[in-house]
């Protein structure tokens, strides 16, 4: 009687250990790493627009964008639970470990994105939660679902996805889609394939035993690297485009200089690695999330020091007019929210 006393209590000692960890596997289903990223560069994007939400409204705007974010990895996991099985690097996620049902990451997933859109939608604007909704369901049914088991483009086409956070950002502030947040969007396009192909010129096997089609299984490795370091090249150039543009000043243009020039030779140096060295990569693909964490931190500094940042106007904010003046911005501006004061 002790022993089967004992192995009850066992059983449900293990059954609440299970249930008390469910909550860190749907964390998991989400992508928190891969999303903090995403995340900051969204951040950028609602701090440089030229109007500022409310500091509530910009924090649920933040966690909204977060949660989107969080329900395409979470429906990715959901239709590669397939290949992440046989994949060694993605074979302890949450599904292949059998810690959460394909059923179970459907619902979150899936509720999780309808939640993160709507929230977005009623606290800023119907632009951002269109933005926000595309984003999830190009990630989810245009790369997850087509581009990745089909094409060895599919990183490049469907880096697009990932390149959008700072446009939703720019579009929750404003409510429009501006030439800023665009070029940022371009800076992150480019970026995705030298990064996303630095990580899968050490996975290869992983790739191949999947049968998903990435651009080191298709065309081996030297032509990799040299697309690589065609791309790697676009991103310098186009990483100084903020400066070009006058979006940001010369401290942005000499630190994104310099961290380009060692984009460069990393990646140079990966293109004439020998075949068996996987140092080279990764060492590129560690450095490629510090360059862009470190343009867009510079950017977001330099930008706001910068003139423009005199200029940025809250929705609360007085202009000082004359009276004639006045009485013309109160109907075009009463709809924005702005209020206007006769001097």
């Amino acid at each position: 009687m002790n022993s089967i006393a004992m192995s009850v209590s066992r059983l449900r000692l293990t059954s609440r250990s299970g249930w008390a960890e469910r909550p860190r596997h749907f964390i998991s289903l989400a992508k928190p790493r891969v999303m903090a990223l995403s995340l900051f560069t969204a951040f950028v994007g609602l701090m440089i627009a030229p109007i500022r939400l409310e500091p509530l409204a910009g924090v649920i705007t933040i966690l909204a964008i977060a949660a989107g974010a969080g329900a395409a990895g979470a429906l990715n996991m959901w239709y590669d639970a397939d290949i992440d099985a046989v994949m060694a690097r993605t074979a302890t996620r949450p599904i292949p470990r059998g810690k959460v049902s394909k059923a179970e990451a459907l619902v979150f997933g899936t509720a999780l994105g309808v939640i993160a859109v709507a929230t977005l939608t009623l606290v800023t604007n119907l632009v951002a939660g269109a933005l926000l909704a595309g984003t999830i369901l190009f990630y989810v049914v245009v790369y997850t679902a087509w581009l990745k088991r089909a094409t060895p483009q599919n990183i490049v086409i469907g880096g697009a996805a990932g390149a959008l956070p700072p446009v939703i950002g720019w579009g929750a502030a404003t409510g429009q889609i501006g030439l800023e947040p665009l070029v940022l969007f371009l800076i992150i396009f480019l970026w995705t394939p030298p990064h996303f192909w630095a990580l899968a010129l050490n996975r290869t096997d992983d790739y191949a035993r999947a049968a998903v089609p990435m651009l080191p299984v298709a065309a081996g490795r030297a032509a990799t690297t040299r697309q690589i370091l065609v791309y790697s090249g676009l991103l310098v150039l186009a990483s100084e485009l903020p400066w070009v543009l006058a979006f940001a000043g010369a401290i942005y243009g000499g630190i994104v200089a310099i961290c380009g020039v060692l984009f460069l030779l990393l990646a140079l140096q990966l293109n004439r690695s020998a075949a068996g060295d996987r140092r080279a990569a990764h060492r590129l693909f560690v450095y490629s999330i510090a360059y862009l964490t470190v343009l867009f931190a510079t950017f977001l500094v330099d930008h706001n020091g910068g003139a423009f940042a005199s200029t940025r106007l809250s929705h609360d904010d007085w202009i000082s007019v004359s009276p004639s003046a006045a009485r013309q911005l109160r109907a075009a501006c009463s709809a924005c929210g702005i209020k206007v004061r006769e001097i």
